[in-house]
C-alpha cells in the first residue's frame, strides 16, 4: 500500500428501517463490524434522535467506523477508515451492509495519507 490508510465511504440505501432506528442493534452491529475486520476496539458512543435516527462512532486503534441513519428514508452513510495492513474495511462494510438489510449500496475508496516519494 502507497498509502497510510483506507477510507471506505459506505452508501446503505433500502435498509431496514426498524434496525436503523434500533441504537442497540447498530451499536451491536458496528462493534461486530469492527471485531469482524480485525480491528482492535478501543471505546464507541451513539446517540439516538428524536423522533428517530442514530448516529454512534468505534474508535478503533486503526482509527474509526462511524454511521449516521435516516430510517424515514431506509438510508444510512457509514466510514469505514483504517490504518494499516492488519485490518481489512470490506468486510466491515460487508457487516453492515448484511446486518442493516441493505439491498442496494455502493463503496468508495480513497486512499489517506498517499506517501510521495521525491
Amino acid at each position: 500500500m502507497n498509502a497510510l490508510g483506507r477510507h471506505l465511504l459506505v452508501e446503505l440505501h433500502d435498509c431496514d428501517r426498524e434496525a436503523l432506528n434500533d441504537i442497540d442493534l447498530i451499536r451491536e452491529v458496528m462493534l461486530q463490524a469492527a471485531i469482524d475486520c480485525g480491528a482492535e476496539v478501543l471505546g464507541d458512543s451513539f446517540h439516538r434522535f428524536s423522533p428517530q435516527g442514530v448516529s454512534g462512532v468505534v474508535v478503533i486503534a486503526e482509527s474509526h467506523i462511524s454511521i449516521h441513519t435516516w430510517p424515514e428514508h431506509g438510508y444510512a452513510a457509514a466510514d469505514v477508515f483504517t490504518c494499516g495492513t492488519k485490518v481489512n474495511p470490506e468486510i466491515a462494510a460487508e457487516v453492515l451492509i448484511e446486518k442493516l438489510g441493505s439491498k442496494n449500496h455502493t463503496m468508495t475508496e480513497i486512499q489517506r495519507g498517499v506517501l510521495v516519494t521525491v
